[in-house]
This record gives structure tokens, C-alpha cells and sequence, in this order.
């Protein structure tokens, strides 16, 4: 069951839909579910609504595989997405790896704060989440976010994934918060890389 909502972030001054996976025995059992956050919420759950038309096909995984879990899909901002999932401005090994020499970024803090702030107090109020069982999950920029999130509040996200990581683009800060983080909080990391993520670049693909 996904149901779907716009909820209005204060620091960016503007509205963003919000999409919300429940168990298929939400409404017949009385219980509490773990809550796992993800980012790009365009791309999650269904192919018709995915950028490019191909998504995770979450809800259908879900609900086939019967995970009693909540999913919240944040929806991308398409032209403020590099400036809300990277904490910090363009770094050189992102101008070395490909070139870009606009700073962009710096936003990161900012959408963070409203999913800890603002929408994780929403969810945990409308809906019945187990509230010390909260992971967060994202893709590329998604990815390097999410580990931003769980360094800047490791009590709060416990458990990480990390698909196709882009850590590149903020990849010497990250390692400085990495390294002064107190993750004694953390259960659980899952990061990938493919070796062909950037298709034919070779230089890219092995950096």
C-alpha cells in the first residue's frame, strides 16, 4: 500500500511529495515497523513515476516477499538534487574525476536536519514505527548523503545502505567527518560499487 503526500520543508521554503510504504498487514495487525528512509522517492517504488521510467519496483519486492517494513521515499528536487545531497561544495578529487569546476552543494545539512526535524517526527506520529529502528538507503548521491545522515546522527540512523555510491563529489570531507564520527551507534553498513559506473570512461571507472 503506498500512499502519497506533500510536506512543506522550511528551510527550502517549498512543498515536497513524500511516498510511504506500508505492510500489506498495516491495516490487520496491530504492530510497530521499522522505518527505512530513501532518497530520489521518484525512482523507488514504480516504474510510472521513475525518472527515465525504470525504478526500484520496491512496493512489488515488498509486498511479494512480505517485508514488514515502512519505506519513506523523499522526492528529488531535480535541479537543487547535487546542492541537497552533497553537504559540501564540489571538491578537487570531483574536479580531478570529471572535470567540474562549478561549486555546487552545501545543502546536505539542511535536508538532513528537515528529514531528522520535521519529517521523521511526522512519520513516527501519523504512523505506528518502531522509532529507535530507523535505517536510511540511497543511490549515487543518495548514497553519499546517507552516510552524511549517519555520521552527523548515528543515534538516530543505525543501519545504511549504499548503492552505487558518488562519495566522490564530496570525497575528502566525508573522510575527515568519517574518521572524527563516534559510530559506536551503528549496527550496519552495506556499500557497493560497480566497476563499470561511469559505462566506458575506464579513468573514472577505476578511481
Amino acid at each position: 500500500m503506498l500512499e502519497i503526500m506533500s510536506l512543506y520543508i522550511t528551510s527550502f521554503e517549498e512543498e515536497r511529495r513524500i511516498r510511504i510504504y506500508l505492510p500489506k498487514n498495516y491495516t490487520k495487525e496491530n504492530q510497530s515497523y521499522p522505518v527505512l528512509y530513501m532518497h530520489d522517492g521518484q525512482n523507488v517504488f514504480q516504474d510510472q513515476d521513475a525518472i527515465g521510467g525504470t525504478s526500484l519496483n520496491l512496493e512489488q519486492y515488498l509486498d511479494e516477499n512480505q517485508l514488514n517494513i515502512i519505506v519513506v521515499g523523499i522526492d528529488q528536487n531535480s535541479e537543487e538534487r547535487i546542492n541537497e545531497y552533497c553537504p559540501w561544495i564540489t571538491g578537487e578529487y570531483s574536479k580531478k574525476i570529471v572535470g567540474h569546476r562549478s561549486f555546487e552543494g552545501g545543502k546536505g545539512i539542511l535536508y538532513v536536519d528537515f528529514i531528522v526535524n520535521q519529517l521523521k517526527p511526522y512519520i513516527d506520529t501519523k504512523y505506528r514505527t518502531l522509532k529507535e529502528h530507523t535505517a536510511m538507503a540511497g543511490i549515487s548521491l543518495g548514497g553519499l548523503i546517507s552516510i552524511y545522515a549517519m555520521c552527523r546522527y548515528p543515534n538516530v540512523f543505525r543501519n545504511i545502505a549504499v548503492l552505487s555510491s558518488a562519495f566522490y563529489r564530496n570525497q575528502e570531507e566525508l573522510e575527515k567527518l568519517i574518521r572524527v564520527s563516534d559510530l559506536s551507534f551503528i549496527e550496519r553498513v552495506y556499500v557497493d560499487c560497480g566497476t563499470k559506473e561511469a559505462g566506458d570512461e575506464e579513468t573514472i571507472n577505476k578511481e
